[in-house]
Parts: C-alpha cells; structure tokens; sequence
C-alpha cells in the first residue's frame, strides 16, 4: 500500500520518536525548514520533538504521542524524522497499526528509524521510506542528489533509478559544515553479476537484526536486500550481522543484494567485503552490488520498502530501478 504522494501545500510533521531534536543546531534548523518549504511543504513539529531526558530521547508515552497524532492529523500529508539514534524499537508494542492502516501517509527516515519503519510496513502493508531525516535537510553543501532522489520517491509515481551519485563524503558536516570534502565516485562495485526482480526489504542492518524473532520482522521471500551500517560497525560485527539475517528461515528467498557505502572510520575495505560476501554459500547466483548511495555516507537515495525494483549488474554496469509499485 502507497500513501497518497506529496505536493506543493502539502503539511510535513517532524517527529523524534530516536533521539531527540534537542540536539540539533539551530542553523541546522532553519536551514532544513527553508529547504522544505522553498519545496512548498509547510512544516510543523511534534508537541515533544524537543523533550529529552538524560539519554537526549523522550519517554515512549511522548514519542508515541507524536507518531500517533502525526498520522491522526488529516492535514498532514508526510511525517520525517528529526534524527536516528538508539531506541525506536522501544515503540514498536506501543503503536496503533490500525490508526496508520487507516490513515496512510509518507514516513520517511533512516538508520535507528528502520525499526518503526519495517515494523509498519510488515504490520499494515504501508510503505515507508528509507531516506533522508528533518535534520538532514540541514546540509549546507552537497545535498542535491539526495533531495532529488526524495522528491523522486516521495512526490511522483513515476520509476527511478538509484544511479552513482558524481561524488561521495564521509564529514561530520552536522559539525562543521564548510569543512568538507568530496571523493569522485565513477560507479557501483559489482560483487557478483546477475539479474534480479523483487520486493525491496532492509535499511540499517543492525537496527533490523533487532526484529529478528518478533512480530515485526518482515519476510525476505523474494527480497532485494537493502543494508547499510554507521561507523560503528566493522569488518567482524557486518560479517556475523549478515550472517545472522542469512540464518532466517526465509532468507534463500533473497534476489540480489544491495550494500551501501560504508562510512571510512568502520575501516570495512573492499577486500574485506568481498572477502566476507564470497564465503558465504547462501549469497551464491545473486547479484550482488555495494557502494550504492543508501545509508550515513553523503549523498544517499530514498528507497520505498515494501516497493518492486529491479537489479542488474553485468560486465561493469549497475541499474537499480525502483519499480514504485506492491
């Protein structure tokens, strides 16, 4: 199931239900809520987007509060994100399934916000989207690529491709936004070649092994696996993480594999990568392609879980197709 897509006029909510938007910059914010709104979005905050407690989040009686009244609202069209963090999963028991089947709406974010995100999607069939926060809107310099592919997924029904962006960066732009440095980026790093169709399933991959045994666990029955992972993560821990996800039941229904590009400080190389991708048997005769702009590294893609796409990589060219459609 597709929300009805934005337009100009339309009312985004920004919502905390991670850390919360205390910890954000002022400049960051208003920068983010120019960008909305030179957009034509009109945007307004939940009642406790600011609360925080001694962990910079809010009690779940408070984050859900704001995620229950967002999709209440009928004036509101699209909900973001403030920011990721650590706790989302924290909601998951306390959410009303039935108020967002009923009240469909864009909810767009990443990182920790994969949980509530998949958790929707398995629970009402809604599609929610991989993809840039509030806060995110905040950058100074280089967000074009991910504003475009956004507006792509978010405001059309129209297929779109997730191509290379020009350039890549890795900066903590949130803490010095004119320091800044971009790499070229010439392609996609195909792992194993091959052609694939299915239904796209994943975002943060250690956010989404939370689920693992729950309710809210998607089905990766004929899944094009999206993952990526923070600087947190390295060569050992994105290993058993994968490894753990491949031990599900259901996941030799996987159909390709997408990686995104992983921050520098996790020191993941891509010997190391394919080292770890060619041990495992039960990746074998998919394609396989990483790098791709999906997750922390600057720009990224919005990608729709729960959407069709479609994956080939062949003789050193990638296209990855976001079909928008169940």
């Amino acid at each position: 199931m597709f929300a009805t897509k934005l337009a100009p006029g339309d009312e985004i909510r920004v919502i905390a239900p991670s850390t919360s938007m205390v910890i954000l910059k002022d400049a960051q914010i208003e920068l983010a809520v120019q960008r909305l709104t030179n957009l034509g979005f009109k945007v307004t905050f939940g009642n406790n987007a600011v609360a925080h407690d001694e962990f910079f989040s809010s009690s779940i009686d408070e984050r859900i509060e704001d995620l229950h009244n967002a999709f209440a609202d009928s004036n509101v069209k699209g909900i973001l994100s403030a920011i990721g963090g650590y706790n989302s999963n924290q909601l998951l028991k306390y959410i009303d399934y039935d108020l967002i089947s009923s009240n469909p709406k864009v909810f767009c974010g990443y990182s920790d916000i994969t949980a509530i995100q998949l958790a929707i999607y398995q629970k009402t069939g809604l599609v929610t989207y991989s993809g840039p926060h509030f806060s995110s809107f905040g950058m100074k310099h280089g967000l074009d690529y991910t504003m475009e592919s956004f507006l792509d997924a978010v405001t059309n029904d129209a297929p779109y491709e997730i191509n290379p962006s020009a350039a890549w960066s890795d900066d903590a732009w949130y803490l010095d936004q004119e320091n800044r440095t971009f790499h070229d980026q010439s392609g996609y790093l195909i792992l194993q070649e091959g052609t694939a169709e299915g239904k796209i399933i994943g975002g943060n991959l250690c956010t989404m092994n939370l689920l693992q045994g729950t309710q809210y666990m998607p089905s990766l029955k004929d899944a094009i696996l999206v993952i990526e992972d923070d600087e947190e993560s390295h060569s050992r821990s994105f290993d058993r993480d994968l490894q753990s996800l491949l031990h599900l039941p259901d996941s030799g229904g996987i159909k390709a594999l997408l990686i995104g590009r992983f921050q520098e400080r996790s020191n993941i190389t891509e010997e190391a990568l394919k080292k770890i991708i060619f041990a495992k048997e039960e990746l074998k005769g998919i394609p396989i392609i990483a790098n791709i702009n999906f997750g922390h590294v600057q720009p990224f893609a919005t990608v729709p879980i729960g959407s069709r796409a479609t994956v080939r990589a062949n003789r050193g060219e990638t296209e990855i197709v976001i079909e928008q459609k169940e």
